[in-house]
């Protein structure tokens, strides 16, 4: 547990000098394709009140990355999936069934407030839904957007090609286990009000990440250094 404090401190250091680097943290509610967004990259998002066990870190709440199979997949193009729409038929809204960041605050949502029975029903259920299903679902999709868009985040270039042991790939699964507290000694533990104590799964709920892939696994030795490099930009 000592060394997984430090590493997690190391971690944090780095994403400190990144904030530096990338002139200090975005909220998606605030960004569009126009801005200066690397082709591949890392992201992490944090979340307000979200804190580290010192009290005034923010603490990570998230990790992702995108297209680690040969894809035209870009960074910006998968934070547009968890920002949703900003025009269309449905204004504000989005499509969980393509960002499943979206579907799991969207279900942590759903038992948070009171919403319809059809919603409960229909949300996250197949990989499409038809125009009707998806209207008695655009309040819910608007709340997870307005959850979403305030969540500030940093993103890390770091342009290798795709594959599972990418760079890309490499950072972003061991940054998640590292920081995960699923089914280990917590570390960092998430707050008692944070919303993904309510969310339907219970990777989610004991990780204390808005993630499920590899919270349970450890993380690649080498990954500190392979972060730095590209923190330090000296990853190409």
């Amino acid at each position: 547990m000592i060394q997984r404090q430090r590493d997690q401190d190391s971690l944090y250091s780095l994403l400190a000098d990144l904030e530096s680097r990338c002139g200090g943290k975005r909220r998606l509610s605030n960004c569009d394709g126009r801005m200066d967004w690397p082709e591949r990259g890392v992201y992490f998002f944090f979340e307000n009140e979200e804190l580290r066990e010192d009290g005034a870190t923010p603490r990570v709440v998230r990790v992702g990355t995108h297209g680690l199979r040969p894809s035209r997949s870009t960074l910006w193009g998968r934070l547009r999936q968890h920002k949703g729409s900003a025009n269309g038929s449905m204004p504000g809204g989005g499509n969980h069934r393509g960002s499943i960041f979206r579907l799991h605050v969207g279900t942590a949502l759903l038992a948070t407030s009171r919403w319809p029975e059809e919603i409960h029903k229909s949300w996250g259920v197949g990989s499409n839904a038809p125009a009707e299903v998806k209207q008695r679902e655009y309040p819910l999709e608007r709340a997870v957007s307005d959850h979403i868009g305030l969540m500030p985040f940093l993103w890390l270039e770091v342009d290798d090609e795709p594959g599972s042991q990418s760079d890309r790939g490499v950072i972003e699964r061991s940054a998640i286990s590292l920081l995960s507290n699923f089914d280990r000694t917590s570390v960092d533990t998430s707050s008692g009000s944070w919303l993904g104590r309510n969310a339907d799964r219970g990777s989610v709920r004991e990780s204390g990440l808005w993630n499920v892939n590899h919270v349970q696994d450890d993380p690649s030795g080498d990954f500190l250094s392979i972060m730095e490099n590209y923190v330090h930009g000296q990853g190409d």
